[in-house]
C-alpha cells in the first residue's frame, strides 16, 4: 500500500463526513478544522479511515496529528507494518 492510497482513503472519508468539501479542496498541509470539521467529524474521519485500512490504533494516537498529511503519515506508518 502506498502513501497516496492512504491519502485517497482519508480524502474519501473526509468527503463522506463533510459532503460540502470537494476532493480538490483537500490538501495535506491543511487541518481538518480548515475544512469545517468539528471534533466529532475529525473522530469519524479518522476511525472510518482506520476501519477501511483494517487498523487498530489507540484513539489517543489519532489525536496527535495536526494536519491531514500528518494523519495520512500516521495511518501509512501503521498500515506498512
Amino acid at each position: 500500500m502506498t502513501r497516496d492510497t492512504v491519502f485517497d482513503i482519508v480524502k474519501s472519508n473526509i468527503t463522506a463526513v463533510l459532503p460540502e468539501v470537494g476532493n480538490d479542496q483537500i490538501q495535506g498541509h491543511m487541518q481538518l478544522r480548515d475544512l469545517g470539521a468539528d471534533s466529532i467529524d475529525r473522530a469519524d474521519i479518522s476511525t472510518s479511515a482506520m476501519e477501511e485500512l483494517n487498523l487498530e490504533l489507540p484513539l489517543v494516537e489519532l489525536g496527535k496529528p495536526n494536519t491531514i498529511g500528518e494523519l495520512v503519515d500516521l495511518l501509512y506508518e501503521h498500515a506498512s507494518k
